[in-house]
């Protein structure tokens, strides 16, 4: 391994270097690092290939977010003539895509305001306000929009809906929204706000349950899902940590 890491001196060491400077802000299984520091440049290079090189999607992500930016601004100006219900709610899209929850939720007001006739702009209103940590203002707008379409955005509103509810100590239509909708949906963020709700009672095993239900999905997810969820897989083994066994 001395006389390989001879050879490719000093782009062994970059190699190697870029490869930490991923694993830190990606955080993938803790072997690699292991892989990266015991293996060398062969082990780095394995690591940028089987973990690196698929984020490369992510720098589109990024390209896309300076297309975002522009069109925020696009409509912004296009607002002050045309303040319409769907310059409001692209506006709001565009923000919740950038993570900007307050201004989302603003835009998706001023767009319902505007006689908005479709339920994107009320979810999207809903859902800025659960994330902001308003969950008794998401309920009107959740409640509305499952009502109206049960499987809304593949029934994370009726996943929302219940963890509103909740949120908001009405723990009873909480957990018979959240059966209903586990039945039909296997979203992480739904099995984890059941789950935080089952701990709340100090029903601990089945907590348990449904955050190993997450963990489950892991080793037969293909790569570029295990990626997306990630951070469902982090909350879910903190929140394992923090439950008595």
């Amino acid at each position: 391994m001395g006389f390989l890491s001879h050879i490719f001196y000093p782009w062994g060491l970059i190699l190697q270097g870029l490869a930490i400077i991923h694993f830190i802000r990606r955080r993938p299984d803790t072997y690699w690092i292991y892989v990266i520091l015991f293996l060398g440049p062969i082990g780095a290079t394995v690591y940028l290939f089987a973990e690196a090189l698929p984020d490369i999607g992510l720098a589109r992500h990024s390209l896309k977010g300076f297309s975002r930016r522009k069109r925020i601004g696009q409509l912004q100006v296009a607002i002050r003539d045309n303040p319409s219900t769907g310059n409001y709610e692209e506006l709001g899209d565009l923000y919740l895509e950038e993570g900007k929850l307050q201004p989302a939720r603003d835009a998706y007001e001023r767009a319902i305001a505007a006689r908005a006739n479709t339920l994107d702009p009320f979810y999207g209103r809903g859902l800025c306000a659960i994330l902001l940590g308003d969950a008794a203002a998401a309920l009107p707008d959740l409640e509305q929009v499952v009502a109206k379409d049960a499987g809304h955005d593949f029934h994370r509103a009726a996943g929302l809906l219940a963890h509103a509810y909740a949120l908001t100590g009405q723990k009873e239509r909480a957990e018979t929204l959240f059966r209903r909708t586990t039945a039909i949906s296997t979203l992480s963020e739904t099995y984890l706000n059941f789950a935080s709700l089952l701990a709340s009672e100090g029903r601990n095993a089945e907590a348990r349950e449904w955050i190993q239900k997450v963990l489950d999905k892991r080793p037969t997810m293909p790569g570029y899902q295990r990626r997306r969820e990630r951070p469902w897989f982090r909350s879910a083994t903190a929140m394992l940590k923090r439950l008595p066994a």
